[in-house]
């Protein structure tokens, strides 16, 4: 691991008038796992680094200016009991932003995250990780909208119906007919088509069909790290004329190929101990710090990141980058990148590698308000143009 940048101090003033505008978050569900969302029992107003990546004061130590909270729920949850969990997951971020008022403020808008900036409050968005959470209904996705979340991640994990998955089996071919007009009704809501966790065949299909800039809310770049979470050159390279935006992310498996091995190792022991890979409870922590104590395992840094979006930047330009950690929804992170107090040390980074202040500006901030501002544009046309669809599953995909 590298030193401590002599730029750390220069990256915090920057991030003081530029903050993060960061793509996922996965505080959500380790609150229910964690406290059943007793907000008593973890109050993120006091230190809890033993038990998450995010607490109040770390935001505001690693310059976090907007945060798009994920309301997230698994794979192995669908049908009704998908929606109702995701419904509870859009209550804790409520209530989240209604316990902290002086900290957290719900922002719907590109104008709200501006003007909760202006207020020096962190701007709270809500992001849908994974289309199971509308059970193949368009009138599901519509009530998501209305009750705040700003992004659907089309798939997680688990490949759908209409959506292929990078880490499942393929079922629909990329999108199905009904995927594409999932699409569509997302550009008529002025709700962001969030590229992470699909197939490139997906990514591919959506980038043909949308009609508003998409996004990849926390993927990195295939080419420095072959996993398939992370985002071919080909792809990237379409970014410019869709006008998205790519979201860094710092998941070690993601981005070190030395990771990649060991984290399959790690995912592997879960499972023998009868747990999640993705469990975070206390028991799940337990067993991945004896796995590691045991197995030492290949550690990124804020550099390895770096890598990532110098390269992103090259194949996809300045314009169309951004930053999307994953926090709490990972077991392991790099070295100087531990919780979301870290930012400032990837801005050091990058300040040491010659990044301007201004291109630094639109990485952090600039580019993610440019995109859901243009959603919302988009949005205002469309409904000029076409009603809400009521296209079903069944008569578009047969």
């Amino acid at each position: 691991m590298r030193p401590d940048s002599p730029n750390l101090e220069r990256a915090r003033a920057l991030l003081t008038e530029h903050p993060v505008v960061d793509g996922h978050n996965d505080l959500p569900w380790a609150l229910r796992e964690q406290a059943r969302y007793d907000l008593d029992k973890l109050d993120i107003s006091q230190d809890q680094h033993e038990k998450l990546h995010t607490d109040l004061a770390r935001l505001r130590a690693g310059g976090v200016g907007a945060q798009f909270w994920s309301v997230y729920v698994p794979g192995e949850l669908t049908g009704d009991d998908a929606v109702s969990a995701t419904l509870e997951q859009i209550d804790a971020v409520r209530l989240l932003a209604a316990r902290y008022p002086g900290d957290l403020q719900l922002a719907f808008t590109a104008d709200d995250v501006e003007a909760a900036h202006a207020q020096r409050r962190i701007a709270s968005l809500m992001g849908a990780e994974g289309g199971h959470s509308i059970n193949n209904s368009l009138a599901a996705l519509r009530a998501l909208y209305q009750l705040g979340v700003r992004y659907l991640t089309l798939t997680h994990n688990n490949s759908l119906d209409w959506a292929d998955s990078a880490t499942d089996e393929p079922r629909a071919g990329g999108l199905s007919r009904f995927g594409e007009e999932v699409v569509r009704e997302m550009n008529r809501l002025g709700m962001l088509v969030d590229l992470s966790h699909v197939a490139p065949e997906t990514m591919r299909d959506a980038l043909r069909v949308t009609e508003a800039p998409v996004i990849f809310s926390h993927s990195s770049a295939r080419a420095v790290c072959d996993h398939p979470r992370n985002i071919p050159d080909d792809v990237l390279a379409q970014l410019p004329a869709n006008g998205g935006v790519a979201m860094a992310t710092f998941v070690p498996k993601f981005i070190l190929p030395e990771a990649v091995a060991w984290t399959q190792a790690a995912d592997e022991n879960m499972r023998a101990h009868g747990l999640d890979h993705l469990d975070l409870s206390d028991e799940g922590r337990k067993v991945q710090r004896e796995f590691e104590q045991a197995n030492p395992r290949p550690v990124p840094d804020a550099a390895t990141v770096a890598d990532h979006l110098d390269h992103m930047r090259e194949v996809a330009g300045i314009d169309h980058i951004g930053i999307g950690g994953d926090y709490d929804g990972t077991a392991f992170t790099p070295a100087q990148l531990e919780d979301v107090a870290g930012y400032p040390h990837l801005v050091a980074e990058l300040l040491d590698r010659k990044w301007s202040e201004a291109d630094l500006a639109k990485l952090t901030w600039y580019n993610a308000v440019r995109v859901l501002r243009e959603a919302e544009e988009v949005a205002r046309t469309l409904q000029t143009q076409r009603g809400p669809s009521i296209a079903t599953i069944g008569q578009l995909d047969g």
